[in-house]
């Protein structure tokens, strides 16, 4: 047999096109190198392959391959249609599901170059993620989240069935605004069961009856009580304030909800939750995923298995994947969490094998160590994005990607300040600010309710505290604090507090009726 022949032989595809014989080749290839060199640990992979509008339709409903209708799912399929059909975006190659098995969403139009990145990139890359990281590990539940999701459409299809579209719809609304306070942002919960969320319907429903004929037995009878007459402490401690997770409050104390509103929240929030880590690990996640892909392709095409030109072809869209903007060009909106994350990953695979004397002074800990693979394993395991920065952004990379810090102070009119250079101060304040911007602590908003009149007019009082004393936008407080009201079922304020702890605005909101006709108190 020839050499070019015997190379052929080797090849996993030829040209462009594909089948599903090729994909399972593909698949077995890359599994061999991700298992059996770099050392990743998955779930078994299910791959599935869908068009153009399945895959519009999956971006509408948040990638998810069971949900529940709701009318903005709709409205996002005709905004990522009407662009896509004009050709000013593109779909993404694939999508990606925590799940066990990991199902790996491939659009049908990719070649099979493509379908060989993506199924590196996501069946393998993403899905070690997934299953190793300890966030992942701490919030979701992996094993039960698709069972689940086919109780919660089932669930609220039976609830529109019996008490209408528009009942239900206004609900989804409301929790769907408050989503993103919906979430447990610290450890200390039970770790998520969802195979059991159904069997414990009605042992939920007793417990709430319960609580609330203990909570609100006392009807607002428009002679307001000294509010001495209800202890404070005592007050706060039945009810688990101050609390955070204000969907979490709702479900369980809201007076004027009904059981089936109090299980669309309760879905909403597992929903939340589930996406909770995937939101504090974007660059980690990305980084993973691309420095895996890239590890693949390379070695499948040193052992021959893919041509030149479908490297060649790889190396296109990889480079399009990982492009960074510079500060000063017009396409800037931020930094490329693939790129960012993958630049990382590289940097700290050259520390492990050729660390400089710097990185020995910065990284005692990794330099040298010579095994790039379990040094990233353990990193990707232990840390979220802002920690994974904080700890592995290097000199070398600031330098590389030419990183600096400003600091614009409105109460200074000569310009802009140059607060961070390419020195160990500036290193350092660079790598903190940075990080600080993957925070969610700090960049999403904390807002807690903190008391409940339950002497008078039942008002929930809660506050944000404003880092740096920056206040919330009036109009978007307004409509969140709207639907909080509709829930809560009477008037709600919101008090913001600056450094000095002093109350610097106020924002109120009074319950429309359409969420509670017919309910126990009308």
């Amino acid at each position: 047999m020839t050499q070019a022949a015997m190379q052929k032989d080797r090849l996993l595809f030829e040209g462009a096109d594909w089948d599903f014989t090729t994909l399972q080749r593909i698949h077995d290839a890359c599994e061999e190198i991700a298992i059996g060199e770099l050392g990743l640990d998955v779930y078994p992979n299910q791959i599935e392959v869908i068009t153009a509008e399945q895959m519009l339709d999956a971006y509408s409903s948040t990638g998810m391959p069971l949900f529940y209708r709701h009318w903005s799912f709709g409205k996002h399929f005709a905004h990522h249609e009407a662009f896509y059909r004009r050709g000013m975006r593109d779909l993404a190659y694939e999508i990606v599901i925590n799940s066990s098995p990991c199902i790996s969403y491939l659009m049908e139009e990719n070649t099979a170059t493509m379908q060989t990145l993506v199924i590196a990139h996501a069946a393998f890359g993403h899905n070690h993620f997934f299953k190793n990281n300890y966030l992942f590990k701490l919030w979701t539940d992996a094993e039960g989240i698709l069972d689940y999701l086919d109780f919660a459409k089932s669930y609220i299809a039976r609830c529109e069935e019996r008490y209408g579209e528009t009942a239900v719809e206004r609900t989804l609304d409301a929790a769907h605004a408050l989503m993103s306070h919906g979430v447990h942002r610290y450890a200390g919960k039970t770790r998520l069961d969802l195979r059991q969320e159904e069997k414990r319907l009605q042992e939920r429903r007793a417990h709430e009856e319960q609580m609330f004929n203990d909570l609100w037995r006392t009807v607002p009878t428009g002679r307001k009580r000294n509010a001495a007459d209800v202890d404070f402490e005592r007050r706060r401690a039945a009810l688990g304030l101050p609390q955070d997770n204000l969907l979490y409050f709702l479900e369980k104390s809201s007076p004027r909800l009904q059981p089936w509103q109090r299980e669309i929240l309760r879905i909403v929030r597992h929903v939340a939750q589930y996406f909770h880590p995937q939101r504090q690990t974007k660059v980690m996640n990305e980084g993973t995923a691309t420095y895996v892909h890239y590890q693949i392709m390379d070695r499948l095409h040193d052992r021959g298995q893919i041509s030149d030109g479908n490297y060649f072809e790889f190396l296109k869209s990889h480079t399009n994947v990982v492009f960074q903007p510079t500060f000063d060009d017009r396409r800037f909106s931020g930094f490329n969490p693939y790129a960012l994350g993958f630049a990382m990953m590289q940097d700290i695979e050259r520390i492990v094998t050729k660390p400089t004397d710097e990185d020995r002074e910065w990284f005692p800990d990794i330099a040298g160590r010579g095994d790039p693979m379990q040094v990233l394993r353990g990193i990707w395991a232990d840390y979220r994005d802002e920690s994974f920065i904080s700890q592995f952004l290097s000199p070398h990379l600031i330098r590389k990607w030419r990183l600096f810090q400003l600091y614009d102070d409105p109460q200074v009119s000569e310009g802009i300040l140059v607060s961070a250079i390419h020195d160990e101060r500036g290193y350092k304040r660079v790598r903190r600010q940075l990080a600080r911007e993957y925070d969610i602590g700090w960049t999403d908003p904390r807002i807690d309710i903190v008391d409940v009149d339950l002497a008078g007019d039942r008002r929930l009082l809660l506050q944000h505290r404003a880092p740096n004393d920056w206040v919330l936008e009036d109009s978007e407080t307004k409509q969140v604090l709207q639907h909080l009201a509709d829930l809560w079922g009477y008037d709600v304020m919101l008090q913001e507090i600056d450094s000095a702890e002093k109350v610097v605005k106020e924002h109120s909101a009074h319950p429309r009726e359409i969420l509670h006709k017919g309910d126990l108190f009308s």
